[in-house]
């Protein structure tokens, strides 16, 4: 299922709407009258992921995969929860975020993968699930890492906690590979 792309009003909005949401949890001075709650595709169920880098280096990064609230509310939510929340990371403090950029990844819906030859490096990303253990990743990773496909699929069983191959072995329940594409945009940087 094709989602239409964001405006670049809409991109802009987001991206704000990000910062301020970081710089409010972090209790710094945030300017001007709190902006207009959303309309139009911005107030839609939707699913993001929030990155923040410092220096082109991972500072942190938490999203959805399930659109149980408004993409707007979702941004603002991940902002924040990348800054303060994110395992691998200690919170951030308020003299660090004029440090960071932020990036967001708009995802489309999740599509059951029956032949791994259908994912295409640079496009989709990659959910795999089994029982109770999730792992995701972002498509700009397996480009970043240089990947190819399969060891794509080794990384994101591992991300979640499995066997490199579960993605390719039978068992009970048996390993669920979804593709998903994402919109991605930032701060320049």
């Amino acid at each position: 299922m094709s989602i239409p792309a964001l405006s670049e009003t809409e991109r802009s909005e987001l991206v704000a709407r990000a910062r301020r949401a970081g710089a409010s949890a972090l209790g710094l001075p945030v300017s001007g009258l709190p902006p207009a709650e959303p309309v139009g595709r911005l107030a839609e169920p939707g699913m993001c992921f929030v990155t923040w880098t410092r220096a082109g280096r991972l500072r942190g990064c938490i999203g959805s995969v399930e659109p149980i609230r408004p993409l707007w509310a979702d941004v603002e939510a991940n902002a924040v929860h990348a800054l303060l929340r994110d395992p691998r990371f200690p919170p951030a403090t308020p003299k660090d975020l004029p440090l960071y950029r932020v990036e967001i990844s708009v995802l489309s819906p999740f599509t059951v993968v029956a032949d791994p030859a259908a994912i295409e490096i640079g496009v989709h990303g990659l959910l795999v699930e089994k029982g109770r253990r999730r792992g995701l990743l972002l498509p700009q990773v397996a480009v970043q890492w240089s990947w190819d496909v399969e060891t794509f699929l080794r990384q994101v069983c591992l991300k979640a906690g499995l066997p490199e191959t579960a993605w390719k072995e039978d068992g009970s329940p048996p390993a669920t590979v979804s593709t998903f594409t994402a919109e991605v945009f930032g701060e320049p940087g």
